[in-house]
């Protein structure tokens, strides 16, 4: 049996931007993949594919491009969604968690009750570079008694060692750079 998915070359359609949000950082843009409904299908097809792999009973995904990926995701295999956001934007009790990203300082929050203690989840975000942010939401969640079952991103910056900062949880990219 084949495939009936058509071959569309992802990374082909990411647009490298230089020197954004500030000199020296190459950001790596989805826009043009969300520009493409089969090409953003595709993505999903695939977050799908690994995100059952890990056994997930939720998705957990990080403000605010991850959204973009996490909530069809949940969506897609019938899972509850919890989100992870900036301070202040969340209505309940949170937990928080500061953390250092590669050009800055910043913190995360969830709900309190967004996860239950023994529950696999799948971190969701667009982009792991350093591993601050996703850290910091897999600090979340695990702060709360619940488990990584994986990580999944569209894209790892492999020479910025998110993923070594992330072990022993499993990362998943779709796209490596």
């Amino acid at each position: 049996m084949t495939d009936p998915r058509p071959e569309i070359d992802l990374k082909a359609l990411v647009r490298s931007v230089p020197d954004f949000p500030k000199p020296g950082i190459l950001f790596r843009d989805l826009s043009p993949v969300l520009d493409q409904p089969e090409a953003f299908a595709e993505v999903q097809a695939q977050l799908a594919e690994l995100a059952r792999a890990t056994g997930a009973e939720r998705v957990i995904c990080i403000e605010s491009r991850g959204f973009l990926f996490g909530a069809p995701l949940a969506r897609d295999l019938n899972l509850p969604l919890s989100l992870v956001r900036k301070p202040g934007k969340l209505p309940a009790a949170v937990d928080r968690v500061s953390y250092a990203l590669e050009y800055g300082e910043d913190a995360l929050e969830m709900h309190h009750d967004a996860v239950r203690p023994g529950e696999r989840v799948v971190v969701v975000d667009d982009l792991l570079a350093t591993g601050g942010t996703v850290e910091a939401a897999c600090k979340l969640v695990e702060g709360r008694g619940a488990v990584v079952a994986g990580v999944l991103v569209v894209i790892e910056l492999v020479a910025l060692e998110g993923a070594q900062r992330l072990r022993p949880r499993a990362v998943h990219s779709l796209l490596k750079y």
